[in-house]
């Protein structure tokens, strides 16, 4: 099977774009604020993955300074303007970059978000881990995203599917054990906490921290 890349990736944000607020923003709601809230609760300064069309911005306290990058330029216009339509004058950053080769110093932040992005990336383990480099020591890894079904109708339904939805720009079939075996290979983090989310607990919310 096929997997994603860089360029497949940027092309079908760039493509969602114009419609990603009205498709997703309701159905992803509670995984956004849930990451939110976490992040909120560490404050400092949080670097916001994949943040979009900024939709999740303004849910922010506004004593947590905010970087948010994306790899899709069309998406980053939208955040732009939602920042300066809604004067949010705690969002320090908005950049285009690569997940994987964030331009950031070591130890830059207090927690790193990314919501529904870790399936959406060509190498989620290298991707993880340079989200851990520009991690402060205690500070969390914040996550929230699809993690693959073991078995059964749904496991058979998300292979069936993953041709399609990796044109569409991400890995439906996403398993559990990546995360836990990366975080094994990395040694130098520890999960915190895996909360099922909405919709139907296919989702779930996962914390690690940097030791």
């Amino acid at each position: 099977m096929s997997d994603i890349n860089r360029a497949g990736v940027t092309r079908a944000y760039d493509l969602w774009a114009p419609v990603y607020d009205l498709v997703f923003g309701k159905v992803f709601d509670e995984g956004r604020r849930s990451t939110i809230a976490e992040a909120d609760r560490i404050g400092g300064r949080v670097l916001d993955v994949g943040v979009g069309t900024g939709l999740s911005l303004k849910d922010y306290a506004p004593t947590t300074r905010l970087c948010g990058v994306d790899i899709s330029l069309a998406m980053l216009r939208k955040a732009k303007a939602r920042v300066r339509a809604l004067g949010l004058a705690n969002v320090e950053t908005l950049a285009v970059m690569d997940a994987k080769a964030l331009a950031f110093p070591d130890a830059r932040f207090d927690a790193v978000v990314a919501q529904y992005v870790i399936t959406a990336v060509p190498d989620p383990e290298a991707t993880l881990d340079d989200f851990i480099r520009v991690l402060k020591p205690g500070g969390e890894l914040i996550l929230v995203n699809h993690i693959g079904a073991e078995g059964g109708a749904r496991r058979a339904f998300e292979l069936a599917f993953a041709p399609l939805a990796r044109r569409l720009g991400w890995r439906p079939e996403f398993p559990w054990a990546r995360l836990t075996n990366w975080a094994t290979a990395h040694g130098g983090v520890s999960l915190v906490e895996r909360r099922p989310m909405p919709p139907m607990g296919h989702f779930s919310l996962i914390r690690f921290r940097k030791s």
